[in-house]
């Protein structure tokens, strides 16, 4: 079944000390990190859960594309079309669209908001465990993607874009008083996160992406341990598990969901 389009597919990090970062996520998020097999990917990492390929850590440099910190790759049959699809909305192209070898098709571009991420054709998009389901727990997911969340200084704006590139509409919304309404995104059988009002909750404005960890209090205690801060959670969310906001210790943001295993 070819993968649905906006399913986010890959995960990167920018990383300014990729030795850091990898030993920063391999204690809290339990991956296990090496350098990419191919020569011609100059030192990429690949972090994998479970034996699947989940993320990268790529080192910052000034002439690489993207920004600092994670960025959220998110499918498409055709970069190119859709790419353009974005200038006509409104958007940005940042970057490419370019191959990569032996992985597929890209373009790092930005929303009307200015809010970065990227557009993917893989190369074996049917293969991608990247992103997984939620409620957590439904498939084997630890170490994997299981939400993304926009946070945007205009929500209807960033619907009306998404909704023309990707089909995505509002599935409901659930009220957060005076930060606005937490509203769901997706389409058919993809439902992969959320919109929020970033001037409303103070949030940077950006993609962030959620990693499944086996025990959110013992993985908020690493966080701090290596160097990381905590900086909202561990709060309550539908299906008895937990999320959390952090910043690893280079500073990237990140967001963490999970179940309390202390009684």
């Amino acid at each position: 079944m070819p993968t649905a389009e906006g399913k986010p597919i890959w995960f990167e990090l920018n990383a300014a000390d990729q030795d850091a970062a990898q030993a920063f996520y391999e204690a809290v998020a339990g991956w296990r990190v090496a350098p990419s097999p191919m020569p011609e990917h100059g030192g990429y990492r690949v972090a994998e859960a479970d034996g699947k390929p989940v993320a990268g850590i790529r080192r910052s440099v000034p002439e690489t594309p993207g920004f600092p910190g994670w960025a959220v790759y998110l499918a498409t049959r055709d970069v190119d079309a859709t790419a353009s699809r974005v200038v006509d909305l409104g958007g940005q192209i940042r970057f490419g669209p370019i191959d990569i070898p032996h992985v597929g098709r890209f373009a790092m571009v930005s929303d009307p908001q200015d809010v970065v991420f990227a557009l993917m054709d893989a190369a074996s998009p049917d293969q991608s465990r990247a992103f997984g389901a939620v409620p957590l727990g439904t498939e084997q997911t630890l170490g994997h993607g299981v939400w993304i969340e926009l946070a945007t200084p205009d929500p209807e704006a960033a619907f009306a874009f998404y909704g023309a590139l990707f089909g995505w509409e509002k599935l409901g919304a659930m009220p957060m008083g005076g930060m606005g309404e937490y509203a769901f995104i997706g389409r058919g059988d993809l439902r992969p996160g959320a919109v929020m009002s970033s001037a409303a909750t103070g949030a940077p404005a950006r993609w962030n992406w959620y990693v499944h960890v086996a025990d959110i209090d013992a993985a908020l205690a690493t966080v701090r341990e290596r160097g990381g801060t905590v900086l909202q959670g561990p709060d309550p969310i539908p299906g008895g598990s937990y999320s959390a906001n952090i910043t690893d210790s280079g500073g990237n943001r990140l967001g963490l969901a999970g179940q309390r295993q202390a009684a």
